[in-house]
């Protein structure tokens, strides 16, 4: 080894920046894949090989500030996915619980952190609360972990975020009490002043960033910009929180939240946002916390041994005891519990704030700048000493492990317990989208909405086609081709797998309609041109020629926006909806379009149906808003409710069906005059009477007769959303 590195003259710590950054992402690679068959969670594999080879160990590398920059990236990072990712309308549903387990999670360890201060350790009162400080606040450090088994929507992780933010925020303000009070700046000015800031800097995060970001994604569609602005905003958010006096990681958490409905969870941009940020930023993070590690210290002196044993100690008790609680207070389950625990048990980014800041405080400054002039020296007595600083290190050390084990397992067991729920139904899903694309300037806006609507599970039931008819030339083949390959690399952006469909046929409504019996389609999304609107002749050649071939749900989008950038979706739905049998097919659509864009609904429906779709609502909760309306004549009353970033959903019928009204025929014309810049979707349920009833409503053989009781319905709702 020795004779290698005299050979390429390289010397220990490393300082070429290659062989650096080569070792780093060598580490991320195999650290993961070898502690993984040993069942440790990856994320302790990256903090112990940082203790390996950093300054303590084999000294490969220094925790230099380009260490430092990255893993500052990477922790920014995992605060800023648990506000992007986090249901808003869980959040405030929940935001109540969130604040009780907040002051849970904080007042516990504040009390034990700041007695067992004074009373077992012998520290004093400002010291012994600057310690339970750092117990109380915690870092989200096994958010990947459970991010990865696909349930941070679980309400137990919801209430888990909103309360981290609660008791850093706590902790961090003692951190600036006391850090004021040793040094003589607390007065009640700097109590207005930083009350002041943090006030107008969560103001202008949450209500100035998302206008900068619906503005943005309206003007700039390039990917790369996009992504680039959302990390300046991310950093933006996070120096704003600084300036404001308080930890840039708050400023990264509500950066999260205040882009969360701009960057659907299906998005390419979501998913270039968590790859980037899972493959190389928080590595870092996790790989600059275990360089801290020094274990010899802990064989230097016993009282280092004692300090770090009674904070390993109280920070774990305390903060079991606060999820225990949580649990108790709100009857979860054992393995929400163990999420609440596994979430709230790592201690790293806020604890090595508070120890730092405590261990610079000098408590006998101007005694030793007087023993100067006289030529003494006398030692600095600091408000933490040593043996705290080196206590933290271990302390991180032990409650990463924890965390990550215990938060490991509850999120495996949900995870299963989820999948053995939707296990008695078919575990493949029938749903099968297909979307004709024609026009390379609507094909992106078509398959992202082809990602909102479908299942989350359903990674390769999209179909794109494209029809060449009267036997055109080859140029035409190749843009047909293009634009196929267009449709395969958007899907593919976001880990979704689509089949692309080149057919020759006689017209356009002969391929798709033979394509829909062909491959069982159950779901139709077809695209008008962004700049021209919906004609009365193409609206009756569409029900001359696919609708009344092709029993399917058809959605007919127009966009006038980005997706991303909708406010509110307006679903309109004509009488007796419910009463159809393609019901169920299309409201989980439109319950996805929530789930997936994070925006509220809004219905406006007859009586009857809108009780129906509330207790849907009251089973699945979303956002949503309901009014009651039921006079089509009047329909362009709706458009005094209507603003520009809305998407109106128009749910249509088929002549001579329950659910259809004469004034539906005027639609396109409402459409071009007084909504042409506006989004909008038509939905054309599946419905009785019609040819080519999909293969999957054929295995219910009762819904094929008109349905008058509404349990059937019932029945078919439940069952898609037990799938989901």
């Amino acid at each position: 080894m020795i004779i290698l590195m005299n050979l390429f003259e390289l010397t220990l710590p490393l300082k070429n920046p290659v062989l650096i950054f080569s070792l780093i992402l060598f580490i991320i690679l195999f650290a993961p894949i070898i502690l993984n068959k040993f069942k440790i969670p990856h994320l302790i594999g990256l903090i112990i090989a940082g203790a390996i080879i950093g300054p303590y160990g084999f000294n490969l590398l220094l925790r230099d500030s380009s260490v430092i920059l990255f893993g500052t990236v990477g922790l920014l990072y995992i605060m800023f996915l648990a506000g992007l990712e986090i249901d808003i309308a869980d959040f405030k549903k929940n935001s109540k619980k969130s604040l009780v387990f907040g002051l849970y999670t904080f007042s516990i360890p504040m009390i034990l952190g700041t007695l067992s201060g004074i009373y077992i350790l012998g520290f004093g009162i400002p010291t012994s609360v600057l310690l339970a400080s750092m117990f109380a606040s915690h870092t989200l450090i096994a958010y990947p972990l459970i991010s990865k088994f696909g349930i941070t929507k679980n309400r137990a992780v919801n209430i888990t975020v909103g309360g981290t933010v609660i008791t850093d925020t706590l902790a961090l303000l003692v951190l600036a009490a006391i850090a004021g009070m040793s040094t003589g700046e607390v007065t009640n000015g700097f109590w207005l002043s930083l009350g002041i800031s943090v006030i107008v800097f969560g103001l202008v995060v949450i209500f100035i960033f998302p206008i900068i970001g619906r503005w943005f994604f309206k003007k700039f569609d390039d990917n790369i910009s996009q992504y680039i602005f959302v990390l300046a905003m991310v950093f933006l958010g996070a120096f704003l929180a600084e300036a404001a006096g308080i930890e840039a990681i708050i400023g990264a958490f509500l950066a999260g939240l205040a882009l969360n409905r701009l960057i659907p969870h299906t998005s390419p941009l979501m998913n270039r946002i968590e790859f980037v940020g899972n493959a190389l930023f928080i590595p870092f993070f996790l790989i600059g916390v275990g360089m801290l590690i020094d274990y010899s210290v802990f064989f230097k002196d016993l009282e280092t041994i004692k300090v770090a044993a009674v904070m390993v100690i109280i920070a774990t008790t305390s903060k079991f005891m606060a999820a225990w609680l949580t649990q108790k207070t709100f009857r979860f389950s054992v393995d929400e519990r163990r999420l609440i625990f596994g979430l709230s048990n790592a201690q790293a980014a806020a604890t090595l704030a508070a120890v730092l800041v405590g261990y610079n405080i000098i408590l006998n400054k101007s005694e030793i700048q007087e023993a100067a002039f006289s030529g003494n020296i006398i030692e600095p007595i600091r408000l933490l000493n040593e043996s705290v600083l080196n206590g933290t290190i271990l302390m991180i050390l032990v409650t990463c492990t924890i965390a990550s084990f215990v938060a490991q397992r509850g999120a495996k067991n949900i995870a299963l317990l989820e999948n053995s729920e939707t296990g008695s139904e078919e575990t493949t899903s029938d749903e099968k989208i297909l979307i004709p694309v024609n026009n390379a300037e609507t094909v992106e806006e078509l398959i992202k909405l082809g990602l909102i609507v479908k299942s989350p599970k359903n990674k390769d039931g999209l179909f794109a086609l494209n029809v060449i008819a009267n036997n055109n030339t080859d140029n035409s083949e190749k843009q047909a081709k293009k634009v196929l390959e267009i449709a395969t690399k958007i899907a593919a952006s976001t880990d979704n797998q689509i089949h692309e469909l080149l057919r020759y046929d006689l017209n356009i409504t002969n391929g798709v309609s033979n394509v829909v019996r062909e491959h069982k389609i159950t779901d139709l999304i077809l695209g008008l041109h962004v700049k021209k609107g919906i004609s009365d002749n193409f609206l009756g050649n569409l029900t001359e020629g696919i609708l009344t071939k092709c029993n399917t749900t058809t959605l007919i989008y127009k966009p006038s926006q980005p997706l991303s950038t909708i406010k509110r979706h307006i679903i309109v739905v004509p009488e007796r909806a419910e009463k159809e049998i393609g019901f169920p097919y299309w409201i989980i659509k439109v319950w996805n379009i929530a789930r997936n864009s994070g925006y509220k609904l809004v219905f406006y429906a007859p009586k009857q149906t809108l009780n129906f779709i509330q207790e849907i609502n009251s089973k699945h909760p979303i956002e949503s808003e309901f009014n009651e309306f039921s006079e089509w004549d009047d329909f362009l009353i709706l458009s005094r409710d209507i603003k520009i970033d809305d998407n109106l959903i128009l749910v249509m019928s088929r002549k001579e069906r329950p659910s259809y009204h004469t004034y539906m025929a005027k639609i396109p014309t409402y459409l071009n005059k007084y909504f042409k810049d506006n989004n909008y979707i038509l939905v054309y349920p599946i419905q009785t009477g019609v040819m080519d009833l999909p293969e999957v409503n054929l295995k219910n053989p009762s819904l094929l007769e008109p349905i008058e009781k509404l349990d059937e319905i019932g029945k078919t709702i439940a069952k898609l959303f037990r799938r989901k």
